[in-house]
């Protein structure tokens, strides 16, 4: 029994040694204790009694080294040496308890922190996400109070469900790792493959357990292929039961890690709702004042202003805008409407069936915020992209903006829709929707849609910095692909161009080669070269869908996709939302690199404008076009309300003489001259009531509104060109004749005020009483001075007609012409008649006609009727004002006969009485007139300026029109490279904090 026992612990103590097969350990190696207490009966050694000891002792880390030698033990023949074996074992149960306890304590030091280790490495990276979270964020414990926040999240076992099976996976993923190794012969086949992404230099995905996976993914391709070729197709079956058992577990493997990321991706999506929901709490507590505290500038907002102001910026300097924007350009539905929609994770653009929809380039600013909205740059209106109604009246705005910028003719625009979406979640940056590319002009375009939509296309893309975003079609033939060689030729090294290839699911469904869509995203199909290469789902087609079904609808199809179990596309090449990641990355990369270079173009730029100015124009200020255009604004201003300091007398001066000029000509012919061919003054009389009542009712308001509107235009005219300001500037000349065109223009005078004036002017036309001298005279003197006029007025036409006389044909060698010689001598024809009969009625008869012309045509001179009929007229009438005068004349002591109403007396002055009514209507009309012009027009023609004003204020391309030269546009220039110069800048500052 006791040497079944020895035997048992032997093989229990032969495992303390480290052996190797087929090495023999002596037993002289052991403790010598353990040798003397185990191994006596050991049937590996010899029964005899042990060899004297030797001086030299072998000790090891269990053996202490004795205090004094040791006593050799006496041998004899019948010698028994007595041994204590109870304190032997007692010895070695306690050294091995010590033993155990401590082995115990370092492997379990050694298991925890391994088993740390692997957990810390399963845990994604996310430090390199941490620029997503704004600052606030990181403010918020300063107003939440978390802990309530805490206690309402789900248990720790809800959230533990959500996790992937770590255990299963490091299972897999140590089962790989040796599988791998065994293969290679110990050596490590695991390398970094090339990466077709997004910046494979840079971006790989070596963090976390995804990535790792992902390597793993590639390089299990790799070492199959590599032992393919090596092993060949001639290995035995259990080989190939193997690998196909391999194969199984690498494809369980890989079904796992697409789990893995759809779960991962799920929890983001959940933790970016909660995150919605928390900053939505923060912006709406009222009561703590959170949201009237001033809010910082976001950094893209920022750099969206400089694009805006450089967009209206018109360069002489060649001072190009090299700014760095995403650039959407693509084949007419392709998709990237679509796209874009995406990213900005809203529908926010009009949508038709197979028709150009995108007919000017759209600039959509992308950032960070609490709530989903939307807004115009030159518009306070936010669309809330979360309702339908706004989503709609968003779509039909954009819609009529793009038809409002196509101008006729054409069928696309270049000018710019700027447009800015704010959401949770949203990548920051600044993209531009250009018109799809086009390879036939169909019917209802302009004739040159296709050349103008290249050229906006070149124009966005020859900007060095642009990032070209090219879409592809997958669902149709990539050789039927236009944009592709158009991005070759902007961008043939592929350093800023990104690929996106649309509708792989309709591609996947169509295409007999699968591999096709692999060549696509590998750049090997294309002859254009491009920093990444990725594959996205945009829905089904429908206009109806909602990005969130999109989105799932996407994930489904690449989480079943055959495509990507296989290997043919990577999980960081696939889903719109890595996609926007990665135009983000490139985006802001290339900001940082290229914006303090143009920041110091524009220094040089406004050097050399204030140089200019300097030299040009010392003693000016540099007034732009808004503050000139305030300045002129504010001197017409002051020309509007100088005629509200005209006198009333000089109103009624030039209002009468203006009327009584568009009228004298038909008092004296219509009204004076047939009423003096009567007999008596009752005929006379009712002649001229008769005249005066007709046109009182039809033509004299009408003529005296026409005569005050015309005064009050030519006073306002005087005073806009007489004002003489100390800072009068000649460069106001065109907006003032154009203020004053445009205010006349609209003005309108008071409809009612025709109906009042008539009653007025009829009434004073009714009274004939003359009531004192000083008012007889006064209606003589104003009849003589009217047909005095009109005298010399009817002589220099009788003068026209006939050609000069022999005075100033022998003095100033002067000669008639036919015409004047026939109606000289028809002159001194009539002449002749008239002397005969003085008393000659206003017209010719017929027999007087004829016996004038026959007189003619003996004296050899031929002459028409009509000739002789019109130059009697001219002849008459001189005749008619010589008489009148002479009558006037005699009136002037006739005053008294008027009173007595002319008894007794054969002098009649009624025609003095005819002109005093006109006198008496015209003073009478111009005082109404002028309480009118003062009390209400002029106040309604200041208005009618301040209205044109406002809106030439609003009207940027009138004011260009109206207020232009040299030192206006260099004046334009300084203000906005001052402006640009200062906004990147700031810019700059802030894109060096946030680092």
């Amino acid at each position: 029994m006791l040497r079944a026992g020895t035997a048992l612990t032997c093989l229990a103590c032969r495992k303390l040694v480290t052996t190797s097969p087929g090495v023999r350990v002596p037993l002289q190696t052991l403790n010598p204790l353990s040798r003397a207490i185990h191994h006596r009966g050991s049937p590996g050694t010899s029964l005899h009694r042990a060899p004297p000891r030797s001086a030299v002792r072998h000790f090891n880390s269990l053996s202490r080294p004795p205090l004094r030698p040791a006593r050799p033990l006496p041998r004899g023949p019948g010698f028994q040496p007595r041994r204590s074996f109870w304190v032997a074992r007692l010895a070695t149960r306690l050294l091995r308890l010590r033993y155990l306890l401590l082995g115990s304590a370092v492997g379990g030091g050694y298991t925890a922190k391994k088993t740390f280790d692997q957990w810390k490495d399963m845990v994604p990276d996310l430090s390199e996400y941490k620029w997503i979270i704004p600052d606030f964020i990181w403010e918020l414990d300063e107003h939440i109070d978390f802990e309530k926040i805490i206690s309402a999240l789900p248990d720790a076992e809800e959230l533990a469900k959500l996790l992937p099976d770590f255990e299963k996976i490091g299972e897999n993923f140590s089962f790989l790792k040796g599988l791998v190794s065994k293969e290679s012969s110990g050596e490590s086949t695991f390398r970094t493959t090339g990466n077709q992404g997004f910046d494979s230099n840079d971006k790989q995905y070596k963090k976390g357990l995804l990535g790792e996976l992902i390597l793993i993914q590639q390089q299990i391709q790799e070492h199959e292929e590599e032992a393919r070729r090596a092993t060949g197709y001639n290995t035995s079956s259990s080989q190939q039961k193997r690998k196909v058992s391999d194969k199984e577990k690498a494809d369980q493997l890989q079904e796992e890690l697409l789990r893995t990321q759809m779960k991962y991706q799920r929890m983001l999506e959940r933790l970016e709702k909660e995150n919605k929901e928390l900053r939505k709490v923060v912006l709406q507590k009222d009561d703590k004042g959170i949201h009237q505290r001033k809010v910082k500038k976001s950094l893209i907002d920022m750099y969206s202003e400089v694009l805006d102001v450089l967009s209206d910026y018109d360069s002489n300097y060649n001072t190009q805008d090299h700014l760095p924007r995403v650039v959407v350009v693509g084949d007419q539905s392709a998709g990237k409407t679509s796209v874009l929609e995406m990213i900005a994770q809203a529908r926010i653009f009009p949508r038709g069936s197979g028709e150009m929809m995108t007919r000017a380039p759209v600039k959509v600013t992308l950032s960070e915020g609490p709530h989903h909205v939307a807004m115009f740059k030159d518009s306070t209106r936010e669309f809330d992209l979360s309702k339908e109604e706004d989503l709609a009246a968003l779509r039909h705005e954009i819609e009529i903006r793009m038809r409002k910028s196509v101008k006729e003719g054409q069928t696309v625009s270049p000018e710019t829709i700027s447009l800015s979406v704010k959401g949770p979640g949203i990548q920051r940056m600044v993209l531009v929707d250009l018109p799809g590319v086009i390879s036939t002009v169909t019917s209802g375009m302009a004739a040159d849609t296709k050349e103008t939509i290249f050229s906006i296309s070149k124009a966005y893309m020859q900007n060095p910095n642009a990032i070209i975003l090219c879409i592809q079609d997958g669902s149709v033939d990539a050789e039927r692909s236009i944009v592709t060689d158009l991005v070759s030729q902007m961008d043939p090294q592929g350093k800023r161009t990104i690929f996106v290839l649309t509708k792989v699911d309709l591609a996947e469904k169509n295409l007999a080669s699968p591999s096709r869509i692999q060549q696509i995203v590998e750049g090997k199909l294309f002859p254009m070269k491009a920093l990444g290469y990725f594959a996205v789902v945009t829905g089904k087609g429908s206009s109806s869908e909602s990005i969130d079904s999109i989105k799932d609808y996407e994930e489904d199809f690449f989480q079943n996709s055959r495509l990507l179990k296989t290997g043919m596309l990577k999980a960081h090449q696939v889903t719109t939302k890595n996609l926007s990641l990665a135009v983000s990355d490139c985006f802001w990369k290339m900001v940082r690199e290229s914006v303090e270079q143009q920041a110091d173009a524009f220094k040089a730029s406004r050097f050399n404008l204030e140089t200019e100015w300097k030299n040009n124009y010392p003693r000016l200020r540099e007034l732009d076009r808004n503050e000139l255009f305030e300045k002129a604004k504010n001197e017409i201003l002051d020309e509007v309300i100088s005629l509200s300091q005209v006198t009333p007398k000089h109103w009624e001066a030039i209002l009468q003489k203006k009327l009584w000029e568009r009228v004298s000509t038909h008092v004296i012919e219509n009204i004076y001259l047939p009423a003096a061919q009567t007999v008596n003054s009752g005929t006379f009389n009712t002649t001229v009531d008769i005249k005066l009542k007709q046109w009182t009712d039809k033509q004299l308001p009408h003529k005296a509104l026409e005569v005050a509107w015309e005064t009050l235009q030519e006073e306002f005219a005087r005073f806009m060109s007489e004002y003489k300001g100390k800072d009068q500037d000649d460069i106001f000349d065109k907006l003032k004749e154009a203020v004053k065109d445009e205010s006349i223009k609209r003005h309108k005078w008071n409809e009612r005020a025709e109906d009042s004036l008539r009653v007025i002017q009829h009434n004073a036309l009714e009274d004939r009483s003359i009531t004192d001298k000083p008012q007889w005279d006064a209606a003589i003197q104003f009849m003589e001075e009217t047909l005095q006029s009109r005298l010399n007025d009817t002589e220099s036409v009788i003068k026209d007609m006939v050609g000069p006389d022999w005075k100033q044909r022998w003095l100033y060698w002067q000669n008639r012409t036919p015409e004047q010689h026939v109606r000289s001598e028809t002159r001194n024809e009539l002449e002749r008649l008239l002397k005969v009969n003085e008393d000659h009625t206003a017209y010719l008869a017929n027999d007087e006609v004829t016996t004038v012309r026959k007189n003619l045509e003996a004296r050899g001179v031929e002459v028409d009727p009509i000739l002789i009929k019109d130059t009697w007229h001219q002849l008459y009438r001189r005749h008619f004002l010589h008489k009148a005068l002479s009558h006037c004349n005699l009136c002037r002591r006739g005053f008294y006969y008027y009173q007595r109403h002319f008894e007794d007396s054969e002098l009649e002055c009624n025609d003095v009485v005819l002109f005093w009514r006109i006198q008496r209507m015209l003073g009478i009309t111009a005082n109404t007139l002028r309480q009118q012009l003062t009390n209400t027009e002029v106040r309604r023609l200041e208005k009618n300026v301040k209205e044109v004003l406002e809106d030439l204020g609003e009207n940027n391309e009138k004011k260009v029109q109206l207020i232009t030269g040299r030192r206006v546009q260099l004046a334009e220039d300084l203000k906005k490279v001052r402006e640009i110069q200062e906004k990147l800048e700031a810019f700059i500052e802030a894109l060096h904090q946030e680092k």
